[in-house]
């Protein structure tokens, strides 16, 4: 199953760099971008509850797809990018291992603890 779980994540990956391919945009660009929705982990410097919250929003595939569109909507570019950004690094990070983050601390994620022991 995990097998499974994998590949459907490298798809969705895959069909993110394929959307950002056909954007008006410098294919570059989206390897610069992708690793900054890690940004959202600056929610850690708090504590455990407000990263959790940060993490998971710039994480989350439902807002990622909500901005897509919106900017597909409106013509507005950056939201496209911003959108399939956010959308591509969710995958590559549960391709990974790496999920949404339970408010108990970074390592405890809904695909299972993170990290050594």
């Amino acid at each position: 199953m995990k097998t499974t779980l994998q590949l459907e994540e490298l798809a969705m990956f895959l069909g993110g760099m394929l959307l950002f391919y056909q954007l008006d945009v410098a294919f570059w660009w989206f390897f610069v971008l992708l690793l900054v929705p890690d940004v959202g982990a600056i929610g850690y410097a708090i504590n455990n509850k407000i990263g959790a919250f940060v993490y998971n929003l710039f994480h989350h595939r439902g807002l990622a797809v909500l901005l897509y569109i919106l900017g597909v909507n409106f013509a507005i570019m950056e939201l496209q990018v911003a959108g399939i950004i956010l959308f591509s690094h969710a995958a590559m990070d549960r391709f990974f291992g790496f999920g949404l983050k339970y408010e108990k601390g970074f390592k405890f994620t809904h695909l299972g603890k993170i990290g050594k022991e």
